[in-house]
């Protein structure tokens, strides 16, 4: 089992797949877009934390940059129906503070940002990985003293920002830490930062 490689970075595609040369064998590597942003130039010395997928016929591996991510990612393709594509999809639309913190307030809008995730089966993964994810009593503190409201207003929010036509990246990055007592307040707060 590989569990990490250090090497020369010898090829970089758009499309997220990397090779490392360790010893003179080339690793082909797939990685989200965080971590490939992440990553020195070709040539450069890279590190990546590896998850290694064996099965019958094929043997993939999966590249991140912090061990955070690489033990996100392994909890998430342990919940039903999520493989390895959805997995590195949930992680380049929601790194790993964010998901736990999704998952402990019961945010399934959040989830619903990911490319192919549904209201259902983000309400499915909600529920298995609130046993896989390490989940603090304060993951959803930062919510304050009335959570359901707040949380409703921020579903509201990212509803009426993915209507408008932002990618979820945008309104991940619009929402983050966004507070507010009402939806229409918010939703100003978050076109504001958008404009910048």
């Amino acid at each position: 089992m590989i569990g990490s490689l250090r090497g020369r970075l010898v090829d970089k595609e758009p499309g997220g797949e990397i090779v490392v040369e360790v010893g003179g064998v080339g690793y082909r590597v797939f990685v989200n877009p965080r971590t490939l942003a992440d990553l020195p130039e070709i040539g450069n010395e890279a590190f990546v934390h590896i998850h290694h997928q064996i099965r019958e016929d094929s043997q993939q591996l999966y590249g991140f940059a912090t061990l955070a991510e690489r033990k996100c990612f392994e909890s998430v393709i342990g919940a039903h129906g999520v493989g390895p594509a959805l997995g590195m999809a949930v992680l380049a639309t929601l790194p790993p503070d964010e998901l736990r913190h999704a998952v402990a307030t019961d945010d399934v809008d959040a989830l619903c940002l990911v490319p192919g995730v549904g209201k259902k089966t983000a309400q499915r993964m909600v529920l298995e990985l609130k046993n896989r994810l390490e989940i603090t009593g304060d993951e959803g503190s930062d919510l304050g003293a009335s959570p359901a409201p707040a949380s409703s207003a921020l579903t509201d929010v990212r509803e009426a920002l993915n209507q408008m036509g932002f990618g979820p990246d945008e309104i991940r990055r619009a929402v983050e830490s966004l507070e507010g007592e009402d939806t229409s307040t918010m939703l100003r707060e978050a076109l504001r930062r958008m404009s910048r």
